[in-house]
């Protein structure tokens, strides 16, 4: 692989932009798995994501770079990831927040794809306080696992096979890029994938069993 194809997977697929993603393929390409809001109301979940899991996140980096905190936005040194992550956890916290006390009507699911993801965050955090775990491979574990769930509960039809199978490959030439660009070990990629998975298995079976 490229060092110009791995630079561009990491930037479209950076771990801030896979939520919106997931969010937009749940609430239009799969049809029957949410119901509420209806899809007339559906862009302003996906917009919420995007606002809270990107655009926020991404300006408090920005800030601290132009600010000198940071010297670089891609957080190659490890000792410079805990306040632009803590800027995330914060933001992804208060979308979990919003979305699990809104008085809108959401389905579960939504709710608790959010929540999964501020929890994903913040363990991420405290992880690369001590050891560089690498967050774009939590990202697309993440996705992995979410569209695993959905294939294997039958919540969603033959259409979510695809998507699972796609973001399989994905996931691969994700933590490929990471590799190639010298980002992180195998070891990094592989636990955070490992993790991102785990989180989504979790937060299924917490939600079955309540």
């Amino acid at each position: 692989m490229k060092n110009s194809l791995a630079l561009a997977l990491s930037v479209i697929f950076h771990p801030l932009l896979v939520p919106s993603y997931l969010y937009y393929i749940v609430c239009y390409q799969l049809p029957g798995v949410v119901l509420y809001p209806l899809l007339p109301d559906r862009w302003l979940v996906v917009a919420f994501a995007f606002g809270f899991t990107f655009l926020l996140p991404t300006l408090c980096t920005s800030g601290l770079y132009w600010a000198g905190v940071i010297d670089s936005l891609e957080l190659y040194d490890r000792r410079q990831r805990a306040l632009p992550f803590l800027a995330a956890a914060i933001s992804f916290g208060v979308a979990a927040w919003f979305f699990t006390h809104t008085g809108f009507a959401l389905d579960a699911l939504l709710r608790y794809m959010m929540v999964g993801m501020a929890i994903a965050v913040l363990l991420t955090l405290l992880i690369s306080l001590r050891w560089k775990i690498s967050a774009h491979a939590v990202g697309v574990g993440g996705a992995v696992g979410l569209l695993a769930l959905l294939q294997l509960s039958g919540l969603a039809d033959q259409e979510a096979l695809w998507w699972l199978l796609g973001s399989i490959l994905l996931a691969g030439a994700v933590l490929s890029a990471r590799l190639q660009l010298q980002s992180h070990t195998p070891t990094q990629v592989w636990a955070g994938l490992v993790l991102g998975v785990s989180l989504v298995a979790g937060v299924g079976v917490g939600v079955a069993l309540a």
